[in-house]
């Protein structure tokens, strides 16, 4: 199962337009409320998620996807299921991907030690012993950031390449046009 985790203030684009191609791919997704199943988004819009927090198992779990946005982003590193997911995923060698701010809660807990990454400008600061780069999308190791909003649809069509291979998310990429 891949989690994308709604917290309260996330970047709206970030994670619709990512659950959206991913269920377009036909991967197995949810979208997983921080604190409850609905979350306003830092734009005020109001999104009833699949699940809520308190009610994933990480037995099955795929992915963990952090949108960015604020206070969004703040929220995220405050859950410690959000933690405890990614600490799941990082033992375990499974996928993470962050976009916009959301890859400084990555770096705060270590796990872009040694990658190269992007993220929202100036979030790179909030990174240490990383290599950042100014591209829209980097993938290193099982970890795949982005800058920000309009980097989300090739956000999610990279996510879709590294779950379903690049012929599929190709595919997909061209019937959106």
């Amino acid at each position: 199962m891949i989690y994308i985790f709604f917290a309260p203030g996330f970047e709206e684009i970030e994670a619709i337009a990512t659950l959206d191609i991913l269920r377009r791919a036909e991967l197995d997704v949810q979208s997983v409320g921080v604190g409850g199943r609905t979350v306003k988004g830092s734009h005020g819009i109001t999104v009833i998620c699949d699940v809520a927090d308190n009610e994933i198992s990480l037995a099955d779990l795929e992915m963990v996807i952090l949108p960015g946005g604020m206070p969004g982003t703040l929220n995220l590193e405050k859950s410690p299921v959000v933690r405890a997911a990614l600490e799941h995923a990082t033992e375990r060698n499974l996928w993470v991907g962050a976009i916009c701010a959301a890859p400084s809660v990555l770096g705060h807990m270590g796990m872009l030690e040694n990658k190269r990454f992007t993220c929202f400008p100036g979030f790179e600061q909030e990174v240490e012993k990383a290599h950042y780069t100014v591209e829209r999308v980097v993938r290193d190791g099982k970890v795949i950031t982005a800058k920000g909003p309009g980097c989300s649809l090739d956000f999610a069509l990279e996510i879709v390449a590294a779950l379903a291979g690049d012929e599929k998310a190709a595919r997909l990429k061209a019937s959106l046009q």
